[in-house]
C-alpha cells in the first residue's frame, strides 16, 4: 500500500474508574486512543446541540429564506438533547453491567 491505512484495534479494557474500554485507532504511525468513550461521546454531542442552535439561529434571525433550514437545525438539535439522557443511561448500564457488586458509579454525571 502507498497511502497511509487506518486500522481500529479491538478495544482494550481500561483500568479508570469508569470500567471503559478504549478504542484505538491507528492511522498510518500515529494512533487515536479514545479512553471513556461514553465521557468523550457526551462532549461530541454537546458541541453537536450548541452547533445546531447557533446556525439555526443565524439562519432565523439574518436570512428570512432559510427560516426553513433553521427550523430543521432546531429539530436536530432536540433530537440530540434527547440523546444525551441516553447516552448517559447507557453509561450507567454499562457500569452496573460490568460492576455487578457495586454500590455507586461515578461521581461525573455526564
Amino acid at each position: 500500500m502507498t497511502g497511509p491505512s487506518a486500522r481500529v484495534r479491538s478495544p482494550q479494557p481500561e483500568s479508570s474508574a469508569e470500567g471503559a474500554s478504549s478504542l484505538t485507532i491507528r492511522i498510518g504511525p500515529q494512533e487515536l486512543v479514545i479512553r471513556r468513550r461514553y465521557e468523550a461521546g457526551s462532549i461530541v454531542n454537546d458541541v453537536l446541540i450548541g452547533l445546531w442552535f447557533l446556525i439555526g439561529s443565524v439562519f432565523f434571525f439574518f436570512f428570512d429564506s432559510l427560516t426553513r433550514a433553521g427550523t430543521v437545525l432546531f429539530v436536530i438539535g432536540s433530537v440530540e438533547m434527547l440523546i444525551r439522557p441516553v447516552v448517559r443511561l447507557a453509561r450507567h448500564l454499562h457500569l452496573q453491567r460490568l460492576h455487578r457488586g457495586s454500590a455507586g458509579v461515578g461521581a461525573a454525571d455526564f
